[in-house]
């Protein structure tokens, strides 16, 4: 089953193997527009949540604020780890991960539109914008077959992630120890190339996400796993928008 490796750390080669053995023909099988359509529905969820907690800053309620985005933090790792290893309970936890990661990402969002009205208006819907044209671009490469993800290339991209991975939590590491990362947030040339390294990693993610749905699907999974496939894109495509946000945030800091 090394064909379900991925990048994504939800989404492993035990997990999807494991789902095919218990295949229940009763229940269907996993389909790619099962899969993208339960994604689609998950990202609506997504922007409701975010919307939400977006109004509240304008409306002042930061008290209420913080305490939705802390529930996002903690209640989205629970759902994550809970999901990641219990598949099925994709299907019920996903819609719930989404909208706790919704009410983070509206506070985070509008945070950095607030950090940055006057010297980078609008950085929000530059984000946005950027995250989707790389989604679709990226589909667009695997769905023609311009970038085929070969074993050699999962490699490269499953070891880049693990690498940033492994940074994040030496600088974390680093900090609680008041060890100055000062890199890590400013707008220096080291910084904007770091950024720009991971915002091309998180990428590359979604093309072994997508390839690792198509095979699943060929490969007959189960029809509950096409939630888990839809729950691993989005977390990609949430970490993709979260990089470029700040990578737009260090170019703002550059003006």
């Amino acid at each position: 089953m090394a064909l379900f490796k991925s990048g994504n750390p939800t989404m492993s080669e035990k997990i999807f193997g494991k789902s095919v053995q218990q295949y229940d023909s009763a229940n269907g099988v996993m389909t790619i527009n099962g899969s993208i359509g339960k994604f689609g529905f998950l990202l609506l969820i997504v922007m409701a949540g975010a919307f939400y907690t977006w109004n509240l800053l304008s409306q002042g309620n930061l008290q209420l604020m913080q305490t939705l985005t802390m529930v996002g933090i903690f209640g989205g790792v629970v759902c994550a780890l809970i999901i990641s290893f219990v598949p099925k309970t994709a299907r019920y936890l996903s819609p719930v991960f989404a909208i706790l990661e919704g009410l983070l990402l509206g506070r985070v969002s509008a945070l950095f539109n607030a950090a940055f009205a006057q010297t980078y208006p609008g950085i929000v819907i530059q984000a946005v914008g950027i995250t989707f044209a790389v989604a679709v671009s990226m589909l667009a490469l695997y769905a023609l077959r311009i970038i085929k993800v070969t074993n050699k290339l999962r490699s490269v991209i499953i070891s880049a992630t693990m690498g940033i991975a492994l940074f994040y939590l030496i600088v974390m590491v680093l900090e609680f120890f008041h060890v100055n990362v000062g890199f890590m947030y400013n707008s220096s040339l080291l910084g904007i190339g770091i950024s720009i390294f991971v915002v091309l990693i998180a990428a590359f993610n979604l093309l072994l996400d997508f390839d690792m749905i198509e095979r699943g699907s060929q490969m007959g999974a189960p029809k509950y796993m096409e939630w888990y496939g839809a729950f691993g894109l989005l977390v990609t495509l949430v970490w993709l928008y979260l990089e470029i946000l700040r990578l737009l945030s260090r170019f703002a800091g550059r003006k």
